[in-house]
């Protein structure tokens, strides 16, 4: 269970790993003249894609994929952008963060979409297509996820209803919480619980406001973890019955019999994404977006959803997905969407303060 985590998201913004060496050996799904470079996250969900994903688009397009395994989000960023400038692309497509999106707008490192050649990105939730500011589409919305309120169901007969849960005196030195202000998201988990919602993050006034409510819950934390694995163990056990976790692992060890549950607190989930984005230095622009436009089907996104365990990023009726199936990656509850913008902007001042309010 863990390795789908640790390989999916903590690739995003924690450590290059093997992420750097795997980019000399990519595999290679051989088709006629037609070829496409894409960039994924590594470990389990690249195997997932390579199994799952690409064989049935090289069938349905005579695109050969060359799959290649990105490092961090932020070390895949630097690599496209210093490659761009030298007029090359390590992957024509790349799966990137919402943050390392907006960084990428920023330097114009991404070719502009043209949604008439992506006929299937009607199926997607708004949210889902990234844009510069003039308009223009930068990305478009290529997988989500979410974290929830978890808990043991030995020490927790009744789920949680609520993210008011964390900050409860009856759960003192009981919680597991991801470590940073930037993956956690409690600042967003915060805003919607007690301040209406995303606009209490839009002044450093009113986030010190945020901050200090957080900080109440301190004395519930029994952990702050960068090991996901580390969480997911003393959950198991029970010995840190409650915390924030991933939706879908959740739910995957809770088919293993293990006495952990997810729940999607009445005020939402977060949840995360990963964006599909075209370097401007790449020569496969039309490739790019046929690849795009499957995967923007309903059904592509369904498969995902059985095979890789991420949420729909399309309209959850436009998919074949029965009741059992959408609830093992998703919920109809309206998400906490992260205020990427504010982590880009502020992210020195952000880390500052977490240093001093949260993690002291």
């Amino acid at each position: 269970m863990t390795k789908l985590t640790m390989n999916r998201r903590t690739v995003l913004g924690v450590g290059i790993g093997a992420g750097v060496a795997m980019l000399a050996m990519p595999n290679v799904l051989r088709a006629q003249d037609k070829s496409l470079k894409v960039g994924v996250y590594g470990g389990y969900f690249k195997d997932s894609f390579d199994k799952n994903i690409f064989p049935g688009f090289t069938k349905a397009t005579g695109i050969a994929v060359e799959s290649v395994a990105e490092p961090t989000g932020e070390a895949w960023l630097v690599q496209m952008q210093q490659a761009a400038q030298a007029g090359q692309a390590p992957a024509d497509v790349s799966m990137m963060s919402q943050v390392s999106m907006r960084k990428g707008q920023a330097t114009e490192l991404w070719a502009p979409l043209d949604l008439a050649k992506i006929k299937n990105s009607s199926n997607l939730l708004d949210r889902f297509i990234n844009k510069y500011p003039d308009g223009r589409v930068a990305g478009i919305g290529a997988v989500s996820w979410f974290i929830t309120l978890v808990t043991n169901t030995d020490v927790y007969k009744e789920a949680p209803t609520s993210w008011t849960a964390l900050w409860d005196p009856a759960n003192a030195d009981k919680l597991g919480l991801l470590a940073l202000v930037s993956n956690s998201f409690l600042l967003d988990v915060t805003a919607k619980t007690y301040f209406g919602g995303a606009q209490a993050l839009d002044t450093e006034e009113s986030i010190l406001k945020v901050f200090a409510k957080l900080a109440e819950l301190k004395p519930n934390v029994r952990l702050w973890y960068r090991d996901e694995a580390q969480f997911e163990q003393a959950l198991k056990s029970g010995e840190i019955p409650m915390g924030q976790y991933y939706h879908d692992v959740t739910g995957l060890a809770a088919a293993d019999g293990q006495p952990v549950r997810s729940t999607f607190p009445k005020e939402g989930g977060i949840q995360d994404a990963g964006s599909w984005a075209l370097s401007k230095a790449s020569q496969k622009t039309e490739e790019a977006h046929i690849f795009i436009d499957y995967m923007c089907q309903p059904s592509v996104q369904a498969v995902l959803s059985r095979k890789v365990g991420t949420s729909p990023t399309v309209r959850r009726e436009t998919t074949d997905l029965n009741e059992k199936e959408f609830a093992a990656v998703s919920s109809d509850i309206e998400p906490i969407i992260p205020h990427y913008d504010m982590y880009l902007s502020k992210a020195d001042w952000l880390n500052e303060k977490w240093t001093e309010m949260i993690a002291s």
